[in-house]
């Protein structure tokens, strides 16, 4: 049988591109397509209707927000997924490379598959200094501090349904990848990472596109790290 799988999408403002997005996820695989809105106030909820996903509206302004208001429409599913897909509503990732991130759980009983930018095929300037220096900081951090060596702490990235209830997820906004992976280093699931490709997103970043929200990002994603040690 064919596994269950649910796609979640945190979007704030993304009516530009969250139909690129969810056209591009092979439907093939899917069973839903999860888009939550997170108080955007433009059409992205519109457009997102329109390109056939499921719209969850989550007011709590948040990166991490957003994607707890997605787990929460899957947990009162009656029939859960056996695989959760995440994915930034923004079109910088690749939605078709989505086999190459289940393969490895589907293959190889992986519990957790990054996709990693840093392995990939990256468009020129698509990731501005200050990411790819906190990303080489965070994951060097991990490695020194959890024994597990990861080279990105990519949005788009696949996890095996129950050992994400497992993980316990809570932060709400800027720590949420970085918690997800911290925490499945100390459970000691088995995780991989899988090149995957990035192009300059579609707008404005909310993060890195403004110099406050680089360094709330940053600080949260160091607090994190150490706090969870």
């Amino acid at each position: 049988m064919s596994p269950i799988i649910d796609v979640i999408i945190p979007a704030y403002n993304e009516e530009a591109s969250i139909g690129l997005v969810i056209a591009d996820i092979p439907k093939q695989l899917v069973r839903e397509i999860i888009v939550c809105d997170n108080a955007s106030k433009d059409q992205t909820a519109i457009e997102s209707k329109k390109a056939g996903a499921t719209v969850v509206e989550q007011p709590r302004k948040g990166y991490g927000s957003a994607c707890l208001a997605g787990m929460d429409h899957i947990f009162r599913k009656e029939v859960h997924p056996d695989i959760v897909v995440f994915i930034d509503g923004d079109y910088s990732d690749h939605p078709e490379e989505m086999p190459d991130l289940i393969t490895p759980i589907l293959r190889d009983n992986q519990d957790l598959v990054i996709g990693s930018r840093a392995l990939g095929r990256m468009e020129e300037s698509a990731m501005l200094p200050q990411q790819i220096f906190g990303n080489w900081l965070a994951t060097n951090l991990i490695r020194i501090l959890y024994k597990v060596e990861f080279t990105d702490l990519g949005p788009f990235r696949a996890i095996k349904y129950d050992k994400l209830l497992a993980l316990s997820m809570s932060d709400p906004d800027f720590g949420w990848t970085v918690e997800m992976q911290v925490k499945a280093a100390k459970n000691k699931f088995n995780c991989v990472e899988v090149p995957v490709s990035y192009r300059k997103r579609i707008g404005i970043s909310k993060v890195s596109g403004t110099v406050k929200g680089t360094i709330l990002a940053g600080h949260k994603i160091l607090w994190t790290i150490f706090k969870l040690f």
